[in-house]
């Protein structure tokens, strides 16, 4: 069992940054891939970023890639995602997730968060 905390969403402005972090319980978290994903109101949920389990990979959304950076440190059983040059599109509920698979989206994943707010504004 891995149990997923986000915190750190807030509200900030254009132009701002953010650093959300996830804590997980259990020793097991070292062994999953883990990832951002992030949900607008009235949109589908979509994946932002992953990272393997030893962190030597990550992926982005396109939307996202050269802004964000996602990293973990498994001696704290967090991962984070940096998040740079907001803009109000960025607006969303933040959630992390981990799968035994490849941290890349999809649905094959095994625990969620409960999510942290994020709002950008102009």
């Amino acid at each position: 069992q891995v149990q997923l905390v986000e915190s750190g969403g807030g509200l900030v402005q254009v132009g701002g940054s953010l650093r959300l972090s996830c804590a997980a319980s259990g020793r097991a978290f070292r062994t999953y891939g883990m990832s951002w994903f992030r949900q607008a109101p009235g949109k589908e949920r979509e994946f932002v970023a992953g990272i393997s389990w030893n962190g030597g990979s990550t992926f982005y959304a396109g939307s996202v890639q050269g802004r964000f950076f996602i990293s973990r440190d498994n001696a704290k059983n967090t991962v984070y995602l940096q998040m740079n040059s907001l803009n109000v599109e960025d607006t969303a509920v933040y959630y992390c997730a981990a799968t035994g698979g490849t941290p890349v989206g999809g649905k094959a994943y095994d625990y969620w968060g409960q999510g942290t707010q994020v709002t950008v504004s102009s």
